[in-house]
């Protein structure tokens, strides 16, 4: 039996209140990468065409280690 067939095979145990959670799994393991890396790139390129980020060169790597080991 593949993993795909045992799947289905055990979706007809899972009571009806659980269906949701396999789904919601499902749907986030089947998500496309190339959706997920548009949505990152789309929300970098918003945050430096925004007006209060547009001046702002970053925080060095560095630094934001040094901050977040005190």
């Amino acid at each position: 039996m593949s993993n795909k067939e045992r799947i289905i095979e055990l979706l007809d145990v899972i009571p009806d209140y659980k269906i949701g959670y396999v789904l919601a799994y499902v749907q986030g393991i089947a998500a496309d990468e190339e959706a997920d890396d548009a949505f990152c790139e789309r929300m970098l390129k918003s945050y430096w065409e925004d007006e209060e980020s547009v001046n702002d060169p970053g925080t060095p790597l560095d630094e934001l280690v040094k901050k977040w080991e005190a």
